[in-house]
């Protein structure tokens, strides 16, 4: 496969995907939600949760497993929760919808805490905990998602990569931004591995008996990846408790499918039903000087003395400060040709027009 980059603007991205979602009937304003979250994955660098997961979406649409209008519903609320029915909509729909609706109560009583049931995947965890810093607000979110994770001394996948991410305000618009997944890695970054014809690093994944492969191929077919800390001797325990700290958050308190009960990956065979989290907290509720600290804090890790000359360290949401500021001084975001070229077939199929530009090859 082609490790040759192209240049494509945000904008062209934004539009072609939005073509895609229209074209199997999605609702404008939907396609539109969707787009903005795949975009800014990729101007984030999470390749593995933009435009390389297009085609999905367009898929659940037009198979009738993901619903092409209508909006979330309010079941229970108190003044500071909220139960939501997301009405099987697409992911960054209702994760809008609840995490604008968690912010409303944390102005209002200091805290909001929402969780939704029948929603879909709703690309980067942190484009939602980062909303919450537009009001000064610490932000959170969590997901389940169809199981892909083995869980320590086990073979069979009954977690998801089920992320966490915690944004946090700073002074001069500088913030903690925190975006993972339980497990080692996302599957995105396996698969996309396995379309450019590269083996993944050690602790990624396992085969189908639970042993750790560097076999990308393997691990997507009959294994599964592992969590945060591969094996059990290295820390993946503590990884397997985190990702089902993140299903009592979701699945549990939404009454959403669950564990090994939530579909398998890429089957659109019925609905996902997935159960999501949003949560904001206004640090003006607590002891005052809160964005004065996050930056003594943020400052004191950045400017450890690193253990090797010119590559510092770096707070969560840094990497992906420095890969937006790269995508803006390169004028738009470099994919990966085979990318493009695969979405480009994929929009072929379902009659899409124009397609994504292929020739602004870059170094």
């Amino acid at each position: 496969m082609s490790l040759t980059r192209c240049l494509i603007a945000h904008t062209e991205v934004q539009a072609f995907i939005e073509r895609c979602m229209l074209t199997v009937g999605t609702k404008p304003s939907h396609a539109k939600s969707l787009a903005e979250v795949l975009v800014e994955g990729d101007r984030r660098g999470h390749y593995s949760h933009g435009l390389n997961r297009m085609d999905l979406y367009v898929k659940e649409i037009d198979a009738g497993i993901c619903a092409k209008d209508g909006e979330p519903v309010i079941e229970k609320e108190s003044v500071a929760t909220a139960l939501v029915n997301g009405k099987n909509l697409l992911g960054p729909v209702v994760g809008n919808y609840c995490m604008s609706l968690a912010i409303k109560k944390a102005q209002d009583v200091g805290i909001g805490w929402v969780v939704a049931r029948g929603s879909n995947h709703y690309g980067i965890a942190a484009y939602y905990s980062m909303q919450a810093l537009k009001e000064n607000m610490i932000g959170m979110t969590y997901t389940n998602t169809s199981p892909l994770v083995v869980p320590t001394r086990a073979k069979e996948c009954t977690l998801g990569t089920n992320p966490i991410s915690v944004a946090a305000p700073a002074r001069n618009g500088d913030s903690f931004v925190l975006d993972m997944a339980t497990s080692a890695v996302a599957l995105g970054k396996v698969e996309l591995h396995k379309r450019n014809g590269n083996s993944i690093p050690v602790g990624w994944g396992c085969d189908a008996q639970g042993r750790l492969s560097t076999d990308p191929g393997k691990v997507l077919s009959g294994g599964g990846l592992v969590p945060i800390g591969g094996c059990e001797i290295t820390g993946g325990h503590k990884g397997f408790g985190l990702g089902m700290m993140v299903e009592v958050f979701c699945g549990m308190l939404a009454g959403s499918q669950y564990s090994r009960h939530i579909r398998t990956w890429r089957v659109t065979d019925r609905m996902a039903d997935l159960g999501q989290c949003f949560v904001a907290i206004n640090p003006e509720n607590f002891a005052p000087g809160f964005s004065d600290r996050m930056s003594d804090l943020l400052s004191l890790h950045r400017n450890l003395e690193p253990v090797e000359p010119g590559v510092p360290v770096v707070a969560p949401g840094d990497p992906e400060k420095m890969h937006i500021d790269m995508c803006q001084s390169l004028g738009g975001i470099p994919y990966h040709l085979s990318v493009v070229n695969h979405m480009n077939d994929f929009a072929r199929t379902i009659g899409v027009s124009p397609l994504l530009p292929n020739n602004r090859i870059i170094q």
